[in-house]
């Protein structure tokens, strides 16, 4: 146990030693990054950084130290980069994004797209969030959405992008990329699903069940419980209530939301009978203005990585070291490159801020590419 304690002590000096050599280095890169500030160089160097590596390592046989030397300077690099952006924030030389702040959303005189059809839960969150008293319109697919923003002949379009139970809408992230939209709003509506019918009907004349396969699925404990009904798909749950409505047959129902029930005038024959009592879906409000609401809280990017060990890793450093707050990060393959992929991350922040501007810099700077696809 004295041996066990000598080495402690031993290894003790050596960490203060290290400290003392880690303030040195600190101090040499400051005086590098005001040198590069006043040259206006980029910050980021990957080839220096990667002939560094290989010098370092150069003569070292054991792997195990070769690649813990590796690591190690990799992070003192990335340490140092890092303070070199928060310099050119400090000096004011980040420069401002391209977005513009502003008081409120002018959609008084605005179009208003939304996917899917009258009574769709899509016209039920645009509703929830813009209010009935507006001028908007329908299409079929997400992409006939960002078509219509893009062209103008729409101000905002409103389209689900997550669903606590069934996860993201993974096509919408890849049009957010593919076209030049942002986010500007989201709102998130509780999605209850209600068994509806024509007038004269009752759970004792059903026999046939229409929606989307995906309320059928979330409902299914409570199909479960009524031996005999058949289940048909539906393209979505408004079409469905829309069929029941057409046909006019008292053996026949949906599975729907109260508002597409009230908008086709369908009776309510039970409610809430999807299981997840928490089930609720999260809509975007998209436009084609680079704008951002001047109180808004969190952002959305996306980004490219290269395809090698801790690439990820020393990127998503950046949050940490801004004091940012990263609340979700999701993967979806890059189209062309096998085993590539693309991350989108939601964190707290404005772009007004300082810490923001820091980040998206340095992000920018060390990743493939980059995009700001919202601060709502």
């Amino acid at each position: 146990m004295a041996e066990l304690e000598e080495l402690r002590e031993h290894l003790a000096q050596i960490d203060s030693q290290i400290a003392e050599l880690y303030k040195s280095r600190v101090q040499v890169c400051e005086k590098i990054g005001d040198i590069k500030i006043d040259a206006g160089k980029k910050v980021f160097d990957k080839k220096r950084e990667k002939d560094q590596l290989a010098r370092i390592t150069r003569n070292v046989e054991d792997e195990f130290l070769r690649l813990g030397l590796t690591e190690l300077f990799e992070q003192l690099m990335s340490q140092s980069r890092k303070m070199q952006y928060q310099m050119l924030t400090k000096k004011g030389a980040l420069g401002r994004l391209p977005f513009i702040g502003v008081d409120k959303l002018d959609y008084e005189q605005s179009r208003i797209v939304f996917q899917g059809t009258d009574g769709a839960y899509s016209q039920a969150a645009m509703h929830a969030y813009f209010g009935k008293d507006i001028n908007s319109f329908h299409v079929q697919t997400f992409r006939d959405a960002m078509e219509a923003i893009e062209e103008g002949s729409a101000d905002f379009a409103v389209l689900p992008i997550e669903n606590s139970s069934a996860g993201v809408v993974s096509e919408v992230y890849d049009l957010l990329v593919e076209f030049e939209n942002y986010i500007v709003g989201e709102i998130i509506l509780p999605i209850d699903h209600a068994l509806a019918s024509v007038e004269g009907a009752s759970l004792d004349t059903i026999k046939t069940v229409y929606s989307h396969p995906q309320a059928l699925m979330q409902s299914s404990k409570y199909l479960d419980e009524q031996p005999g009904w058949q289940r048909i798909s539906a393209p979505n749950t408004a079409v469905a209530a829309k069929k029941v409505l057409e046909d006019g047959d008292i053996t026949q129902a949906a599975i729907c939301s109260e508002h597409a029930a009230q908008i086709y005038g369908l009776k309510i024959l039970d409610r809430k009978i999807n299981y997840n009592d928490n089930n609720s879906t999260r809509f975007i409000i998209v436009t084609n203005q680079k704008i951002f609401l001047k109180d808004a809280k969190k952002i959305s990017i996306c980004f490219e990585v290269d395809h090698s060990s801790g690439s990820l890793y020393h990127l998503l450093a950046h949050f940490t070291y801004n004091n940012l707050n990263m609340t979700k990060i999701e993967s979806r393959p890059v189209e062309g490159r096998t085993w590539e992929y693309r991350f989108f991350v939601d964190f707290e922040g404005n772009m007004g801020e300082g810490a923001v501007k820091n980040a998206i810099r340095g992000l920018r700077e060390e990743s493939k590419s980059l995009k700001i696809l919202g601060n709502y």
